[in-house]
């Protein structure tokens, strides 16, 4: 990395919008999802990291990063307006574990899942290709993205490094 290139930072529940040479990570991703959505023309990239799949069954929804829905449609728009084009997007994600091991699934256990689910509806509504995931299993993830090659790096405890 040369010396103006950096690593943009998104927090739970939040999103950012960032351009090559940057690049952009999340950590902590257990049945939260991280989803990147990239222009690999114009090299700009999106990176959401949201913690439950639909706003409309919650009270508080003041963070719309929390929730795949909103989520989604405010970073999408951002990309946009950063560049992006709609017709040239493509997707990557990971993360939606299952990380505690109940009998039976239950809404709670099945959180990752629906998270899963729900970014792969979002995609579909907007035409939106999904090219790799790693999602599922019952172990956290910390990932980065670098929009210079479209390559999405996984990291997980005890696990090997996967390029998607």
């Amino acid at each position: 990395m040369g010396d103006t290139d950096s690593i943009i930072k998104v927090r739970m529940a939040d999103f950012a919008v960032c351009q090559a040479p940057d690049k952009i990570t999340t950590i902590g991703l257990g049945s939260c999802v991280g989803l990147v959505i990239y222009d690999p023309v114009s090299r700009v990239c999106g990176l959401l990291h949201a913690m439950l799949p639909d706003s409309s069954k919650i009270r508080n929804h003041a963070n719309r990063a929390k929730f795949v829905d909103t989520g989604f449609d405010d970073m999408l728009q951002e990309l946009l307006r950063k560049g992006g084009r709609q017709e040239r997007l493509t997707a990557k994600l990971a993360g939606g574990a299952q990380m505690f091991d109940f009998s039976g699934e239950s809404e709670i256990t099945s959180i990752g899942r629906q998270n899963v689910e729900a970014v792969k509806a979002q995609l579909k509504k907007h035409g939106i290709l999904l090219l790799a995931e790693d999602t599922g299993k019952n172990y956290g993830r910390t990932i980065v993205f670098d929009p210079q090659n479209g390559e999405l790096e996984i990291r997980a405890v005890g696990h090997p490094l996967i390029k998607i």
